[in-house]
Order: C-alpha cells, then structure tokens, then sequence
C-alpha cells in the first residue's frame, strides 16, 4: 500500500512538472510574440518619423529659395536731398 500512495504522488508531481514546463512556454511564446509586434510598430514608427523629417525639410528648403531677383530701383523721377 505505500508502494501505491507513493507512485500516485509521483504522478500527480511529474504531471505538475509538465504543466508547469508548458505554462512557461506558453510564457515565452507570448512574450516573443508582444516583442515582434512592438518591434514591428517601432519600425512603423521611425519610417514614419523619418518622411516626416524629409517632408519638412523639403519644405524648409522650398520657402528659402528666393522669389523674384530684386530689380534695379528707378532713379530718374527722384529728386536730390537738402541737406
């Protein structure tokens, strides 16, 4: 009889110790699979970022351009200063 209790605990605790095994794999698969998506998002996130900062320098460099060449004042109906 104590042969038996003896082989049912056994049973009962390597049965435990497969559950155990599994949930923490289970643990791992998650916690790889929240990972892959954050990583996909940070990606998503930076390209992103990075045409925005393109955009914004394409148009900073669009308003410095200059408009029109200055043209040369006229100077004939002007009248001299006293001074």
């Amino acid at each position: 009889m104590p042969n038996s209790l003896r082989s049912q605990a056994e049973q009962h605790f390597s049965a435990t110790q497969k559950k155990a095994a599994q949930a923490g794999k289970d643990k791992d698969k998650a916690r790889k699979l929240e990972a892959a998506h954050v990583a996909k998002l940070k990606a998503l996130r930076l390209a992103k970022e990075a045409a925005d900062k393109e955009l914004a320098e394409k148009d900073a460099t669009a308003k410095a351009t200059p408009k029109k060449p200055a043209t040369a004042k006229k100077t004939a109906n002007r009248k001299p200063k006293a001074y």
